[in-house]
Parts: structure tokens; C-alpha cells; sequence
């Protein structure tokens, strides 16, 4: 293959790198509302707040080009506190899956 290929492949991987992290970055301030309710446990919210310094930290299991580690236990530790929020009473505070 030869140089343009690799630049187009490039490209598209780039921008749909950006859509995931778009995407990502609005679900971690939609779930602003449940970090501030009395009803998730201290563990959901401490989980979420160690997942986001993991993101943001030059510490990774894999290196820094590769987002795949930050990007799950990012996702995990959303999923956690959306499952959280689901098991209160008055069930999910936000809408969608997690």
C-alpha cells in the first residue's frame, strides 16, 4: 500500500477515535447528577472518581497511543454507577444505558 492509503486510514481512524471520546465526555457529565445523590453508595462514586484520575494520569497498563484501558475502566466505572442509580428506589436517574 502506499502512503495515501495509510494517511486515509489514518484519518478515518483519528476522527472515530474522536466521535468515541465525544461521546464519552458527555456521558461523564451527564452522570454529574448522580455523583451528587445521597442514594448511590460512596463506593459506585469513589470507583468513578478513580477512573477518571486513571484517564487523565500518565500511569497506563498500555501505552498512551492505544486509549483502550482508559476508555474501559472509564466505561466500567459508568457502568457501575448507572447500575447503582438503578437499583435505588425510585429506579434510574438518567435515561439510556450505560
Amino acid at each position: 500500500m502506499d502512503g495515501t492509503v495509510w494517511l486515509v486510514v489514518a484519518a478515518v481512524v483519528a476522527v472515530a477515535l474522536a466521535i468515541v471520546a465525544a461521546v464519552l465526555l458527555v456521558r461523564v457529565f451527564a452522570a454529574r447528577r448522580l455523583l451528587l445523590d445521597a442514594g448511590i453508595p460512596l463506593r459506585d462514586k469513589t470507583l468513578f472518581w478513580v477512573a477518571v484520575v486513571y484517564t487523565v494520569s500518565p500511569v497506563d497498563l498500555i501505552p498512551d497511543p492505544v486509549y483502550l484501558d482508559d476508555i474501559g475502566v472509564l466505561l466500567l466505572a459508568l457502568r457501575s454507577l448507572h447500575a447503582a442509580a438503578g437499583r435505588l428506589p425510585g429506579g434510574a436517574k438518567e435515561s439510556g444505558p450505560a
